[in-house]
């Protein structure tokens, strides 16, 4: 297997790095995490370089680039806070469902505002009752004339209440049937919605939202693919968003390890650098060791996924393993800063609140393992 990116990817690699280090210094993502905003500015920068329209086809405005480059850019910003690529890849992602679902009209209004920046779109598919067991959700789509009705409630739906924020609503279409459900466009600002910012450990830049349905209507023109044919639209590009998620897991986790490397390299102890002290020396060594591996799972994964081979094994190690290294090693990171990784002023402890939510969001690391020993020929109940 050939491990080696090409020129042009090493390139943007290079390129993507040098950008974010002048525009994501340390003091604006602070402010970020401690305010709770969104990385307006630094979005805007990315859609003048043509990140956003890097992964979409040219007749939609993009750039017809491949999932390896749209992998390497989601590490490279990953590196400044996991956040911050769900930022840069979630109306990304969402773009490219729509456009292998969509109509030609709703592909048109919607995917060159995503590649200029005027528009993003978040997903809501989990419920109070509805996590990892989805097809539990109780919102419900009535047809109504050219409408559908919807009520219900959504929870943890990331993103949702950011400024020209488009919502792909998975809602049940068949009150007893739990395999009917359907796909909606449906803005962040139409009547009938409310949304609730909740209160989380990290992660504060997207926002998390509760969101309540109250006869809200939707036009039969918005809804994505076929009636009743929702999991076929949430389950195509499950695996591109896993592995973009795993890249920035492995950016994130390797920050980690660089801070962590810069801190014991200078704090001194007993006469000498704590990073020359074994116990420090080989925890560091099994961080790096630990990163390495994940991104080597991450690119295998992403390597399948754009050759269009079976990929739903490697995804999940990706995944089971890219979030639990990243929860692991923020954890270290903590423990090598010792009473300073506690200190606000510091970026551990921001890694390591971002970190925690990794092995729950995106599949929980108890349905990765289920994945993987599913594809192992067992039937674990």
């Amino acid at each position: 297997m050939d491990f080696e990116l090409t020129a042009e990817q090493d390139e943007l690699r290079a390129t993507v790095r040098e950008m974010m280090d002048r525009e994501a210094p340390e003091e604006y993502l602070s402010k970020l995490d401690r305010d709770h905003l969104f990385p307006h500015e630094l979005y805007q920068r990315w859609v003048d370089m043509d990140l956003l329209a890097m992964p979409f086809p040219s007749r939609y405005g993009g750039l017809d680039g491949g999932v390896l480059e749209f992998i390497v850019t989601a590490e490279e910003i990953g590196r400044k806070g996991y956040d911050l690529a769900g930022a840069y890849g979630m109306s990304i992602l969402l773009g490219l469902l729509l456009v292998r679902h969509g109509t030609e009209e709703q592909i048109q209004a919607v995917v060159p505002d995503i590649v200029r920046g005027r528009r993003r779109l978040s997903i809501s598919i989990t419920e109070p009752e509805a996590g990892s067991d989805a097809a539990a959700m109780r919102t419900y789509a009535e047809r109504d004339g050219d409408e559908y009705v919807v009520n219900g409630q959504k929870v943890f739906s990331t993103g949702a209440g950011l400024p020209d924020n488009t919502i792909l609503l998975f809602a049940r279409t068949k009150r007893e049937d739990r395999k009917s459900i359907s796909c909606f466009m449906v803005p962040n600002d139409s009547a009938g919605l409310r949304i609730v910012r909740l209160d989380t450990l990290g992660r504060h830049s997207m926002g998390t939202n509760e969101l309540y349905f109250d006869d809200l209507r939707v036009p039969a023109e918005n809804l994505i693919g076929e009636l009743h044919g929702g999991w076929h639209v949430l389950m195509s590009g499950l695996e591109l968003e896993r592995t973009m998620t795993c890249a920035a897991y492995v950016g994130n986790a390797q920050t980690v390890v660089d801070q962590a490397l810069a801190y014991a390299k200078e704090r001194r102890q007993f006469g000498r650098p704590i990073g020359d002290f074994q116990a420090i020396a080989h925890m560091l060594a099994d961080m790096q060791t630990a990163v390495d591996a994940a991104r080597l799972l991450t690119y295998r994964a992403a390597d399948l996924v754009a050759r269009g081979k079976p990929a739903r094994q490697a995804v999940a190690m990706a995944k089971l393993f890219g979030s639990e290294t990243f929860v692991d090693v923020a954890n270290k990171g903590m423990q090598v800063l010792g009473g300073y990784s506690y200190m606000m002023e510091f970026p551990m402890q921001r890694h390591f609140r971002d970190a925690r939510i990794t092995t729950v969001t995106a599949g929980t690391s108890q349905m990765q393992r289920q994945h993987i020993a599913q594809t192992m020929g067992l039937h674990p109940k």
